[in-house]
């Protein structure tokens, strides 16, 4: 049987990871991907499988294993569902929405992403989700960028899922986007009670766009051990509730 491009990837990162993992990583099933694409088919496989091997390469570098990944695409507009979240250890979709990006990041379009304090742009790669609270946005959930110059100011700038009324299909009705955020991935206020205990507590967040210098200069995407490992060291024992 032939396999797809996506599906041969897919495999080949799983394959290499299995043999270069220590024993402690978060090894992941070869057909995880296509499992978890069957169920998303609007999720480009692509970005599941950055998102897949830089889990891979935190785990096999020190971080805890998750249960559950989100995944936000930036490269698709707001207009439309980009939000994934997956349960890893039973193979399946959670949740499939709509997420707001930051009102100086794009329109309809996020282009322009940022990790400086006040900038209200959304940030790119590999979070990890941290303690739930109650503050003015309602049930929330904090979390921690793990690379720095790329998304660890995320505690600081306050960036944080918390739900809101402007991420709402009316909205697209109206003025052709949903509403924007301070740099937060705001998500629906009918979802946001099960997004927040899906992903508290440790779980990984990944957010996507093609911007060139980041996919090049990751240290999750190009796996680089030496590196991974000392931006992980602060999270490798701690976990939020």
């Amino acid at each position: 049987m032939k396999r797809s491009p996506a599906s041969f990837i897919g495999l080949l990162t799983a394959a290499l990871l299995t043999f270069t993992s220590p024993l402690h990583a978060q090894l992941l099933p070869a057909n995880l991907s296509d499992k978890l694409i069957a169920q998303a088919p609007d999720l480009n496989p692509q970005v599941l499988n950055k998102a897949l091997a830089a889990m891979q390469c935190a785990t096999s570098n020190g971080l805890e294993g998750a249960e559950r990944l989100a995944v936000i695409d930036f490269s698709l507009p707001s207009s439309e569902k980009r939000l994934w979240i997956f349960d890893l250890n039973e193979q399946r979709l959670l949740l499939e929405d709509l997420v707001a990006h930051g009102n100086r990041s794009g329109d309809n379009f996020a282009t322009d992403f940022s990790n400086i304090v006040g900038s209200h742009q959304s940030s790119l790669g590999l979070f990890r989700t941290q303690e739930s609270y109650v503050g003015r946005h309602g049930y929330s959930l904090r979390m921690d960028g793990l690379e720095p110059g790329v998304n660890d100011k995320a505690r600081e700038r306050a960036i944080v899922i918390h739900g809101a009324d402007y991420v709402d299909p009316s909205w697209v009705d109206r003025q052709g986007r949903i509403g924007r955020s301070q740099g937060c991935p705001a998500v629906r206020e009918g979802v946001v009670e099960l997004v927040v205990d899906n992903l508290k507590g440790g779980q990984l967040l990944f957010t996507y766009y093609p911007d060139q210098d980041w996919l090049q200069s990751s240290a999750f995407l190009n796996c680089e051990p030496q590196r991974v490992a000392s931006y992980i060291a602060p999270f490798s024992n701690h976990s939020g509730s």
